[in-house]
């Protein structure tokens, strides 16, 4: 079974096990029907064999599993191939981080020929990382019958319903640093939605683009052009896009920095956006109380700092109020909602965030099409 296991870690210990518990429910299915489950996930990005063990995540899995979970000695190999042999229905073997193979992001054959040789069936339930055509994700796949687990099928359920037959009306929060990353979903949600509302620091390149001073904000200058594109767009559109009317700046990206209110886009020299301010906030939260449907993706400042938090929190609670159905997506605004201790208030909380956007986007996922082939 292929899970998304990759959790943040401080000093290594976890700081959120949300992707740990939300592959609980198909490991559990499998185990009640008698299987053994050799589960394989990568975590972070290591550079060596001694970074980022999966031993952590093993430590957790067994206490919320109650069930034994042996950690294999390493991804594929002789060892690893006779732990699997040996193990007993209703336990669990947990491979190490599948990014010390090489060829796990290189989609290696033979690679995935030997995470196949572990098991008879594949099961993906990793939605976070079906966007990527790696070994355990997609190559593994033409080497067994294959399957979706519970949350991969959720999930995809549950985006593509909000993509394709949403309540109306459909609002989008759009929020992040880079125009980039989020400009297929813009331009996706500007032909479909009823509004899509815009924070983080991805507005500066919208503010540059209207040639608006940004001070000493994040922009990303190839966003700017691409911002441009976007706000030609909406012109053309029946979508309304909504950007900030006022911000707030820090002298510096800081906990400590000097914080002010800002009624305008203008961000002096010396100064930097770091949050939208009250009126947008408020103008946001009216906009996702009328909504028939919600979709949230990225902060709306830098919500880590609680100097500039506000208005993410302020998007939070009303997407948490909302009436309509809601549905948030990305690893930072799943964050966001539980730091503000609203993560269950929320109907669908996707662990998916480059896997939600390619979904939305209306992108073929790789782990997805290769399932049942």
């Amino acid at each position: 079974m292929r899970a998304d296991l990759n959790v943040p870690l401080a000093d290594g210990e976890i700081t959120d096990d949300t992707r740990i518990r939300a592959a609980v429910p198909t490991i559990q299915a499998l185990l009640k029907r008698d299987a053994a489950v050799v589960l394989v996930s990568h975590l972070g990005r290591p550079e060596s064999r001694d970074e980022l063990s999966m031993r952590p995540v093993r430590d957790r899995l067994a206490k919320l599993l109650s069930v034994p979970v042996k950690l294999a000695p390493g991804v594929v190999g002789d060892e690893v191939a006779a732990a699997a042999a040996e193990l007993e229905p209703g336990h669990v073997l947990l491979l190490e981080n599948s990014r010390w193979e090489a060829g796990e992001t290189e989609n290696d054959p033979e690679l995935a020929e030997s995470l196949a040789a572990l098991a008879d069936i594949y099961v993906n339930d990793a939605f976070g990382a079906a966007h990527r055509a790696h070994a355990s994700t997609e190559g593994v796949a033409h080497h067994l019958p294959s399957y979706a687990g519970l949350l991969l099928e959720r999930e995809l359920n549950e985006l593509t319903s909000l993509r394709d037959d949403p309540e109306r009306p459909l609002v989008v929060v759009l929020g992040g640093a880079k125009v980039s990353d989020k400009v297929g979903v813009l331009e996706r949600f500007l032909e479909i939605a009823d509004k899509v509302l815009v924070g983080g620091a991805m507005c500066f390149s919208f503010f540059r683009a209207r040639g608006v001073g940004t001070g000493d904000s994040l922009v990303e200058e190839k966003g700017v052009g691409l911002a441009e594109a976007v706000l030609e767009a909406a012109e053309r559109s029946d979508c309304e896009l909504l950007l900030p009317t006022d911000l707030v700046i820090g002298d510096s990206f800081s906990a400590h920095a000097e914080r002010k209110e800002v009624d305008g886009i203008e961000v002096p020299d010396g100064w930097m956006g770091l949050d939208i301010g009250p009126e947008t906030t408020k103008r946001y939260a009216e906009a996702i109380a009328g909504a028939g449907s919600v979709l949230w993706n990225g902060p709306m400042g830098a919500f880590e700092m609680e100097p500039f938090a506000a208005g993410t929190r302020g998007v939070a609670k009303a997407v948490a109020a909302a009436t309509g159905r809601t549905v948030v997506g990305g690893g930072d605004s799943a964050a966001a909602l539980v730091a503000f201790g609203l993560d269950q208030a929320v109907d669908w909380l996707s662990t998916g965030g480059g896997a939600s956007l390619e979904l939305l986007e209306g992108k073929e996922l790789p782990g997805v099409a290769a399932l049942g082939r």
